[in-house]
């Protein structure tokens, strides 16, 4: 198995753990665990898919990226 491939498993165990963490009523979608995995995550798979040169998938993550980024850096109380 090849470093990209092991690198877009590992994006895409992180982004699934927070979902279903968040599913299972474990990780809230407001914390900073949640927004981080989704976020380490989406980079990881946006470098696979620039590798690979899969424009709809950069454009996913790269959008998946940005926005768990802004739910990082949004200051609390902004939540609605």
């Amino acid at each position: 198995m090849g470093l990209v491939q092991v690198v877009s498993l590992v994006g895409a165990a992180m982004i699934l753990f927070a979902y279903v963490a968040n599913q299972m009523r474990r990780m809230g979608r407001e914390s900073t665990s949640y927004n981080l995995l989704n976020f380490l995550g989406s980079l990881l798979l946006g470098y696979v898919a620039v590798v690979g040169r899969q424009y709809g998938f950069i454009l996913l993550e790269g959008v998946w990226a940005i926005v768990s980024l802004y739910a990082l850096l949004r200051p609390s109380g902004s939540e609605g």
